[in-house]
């Protein structure tokens, strides 16, 4: 994986997508984005274990996340009339995440999206691994049917993949 950017001037680390260094070679080109969150009250139980449905927001923040910073936010594709529904998602648990931890949502997307987008997700605690999991999706239009994404979009995954 690569590592991540260092701070600029005044600790700001540049998004992802927007970080032009040169990269260390990777065997496969991918997508990275970090979304950091904390853990809500009402996002757990009475164990103040966290609520296995509150981890599909979160990986809905780091897709949204990972589209803006790769200059495509998913309120422009929606106001052009496209739609990522979800088609197939899977978790695996492996450790709770608890109240007030402070988690990293780690997206990745390792293909470049044609009818359908990929992706991955882990969630952290520091460096503990506490769940992985995917979403798939497939681009729509306003009337429910499958349409290839936007030549836009099709353009700039183009181009972020091959700087990878």
């Amino acid at each position: 994986p690569v590592s991540a950017p260092s701070a600029a001037p005044g600790g700001i680390r540049p998004p992802p997508c927007l970080d032009n260094r040169a990269r260390s070679p990777q065997a496969d080109a991918m997508i990275e984005s970090r979304t950091q969150i904390t853990v809500r009250y009402a996002e757990t139980d009475m164990m103040g274990v966290v609520y296995h449905g509150n981890y599909l927001p979160w990986f809905e923040v780091g897709r949204t996340t990972l589209l803006k910073e790769c200059g495509l936010p998913y309120k422009e594709l929606e106001a052009q009339g496209y739609h990522l529904p979800v088609i197939e998602l899977g978790t695996k648990f492996i450790k709770p995440a608890l109240y007030d931890d402070n988690l990293t949502i780690i997206t990745r997307l390792k293909e470049r999206p044609a009818l359908r987008i990929h992706l991955d997700y882990e969630v952290r605690r520091g460096e503990e691994l506490l769940v992985t999991g995917f979403t798939t999706h497939v681009f729509i239009n306003k009337t429910g049917e499958p349409v290839r994404p936007p030549a836009y979009l099709t353009e700039r995954m183009k181009e972020l993949f091959a700087r990878k």
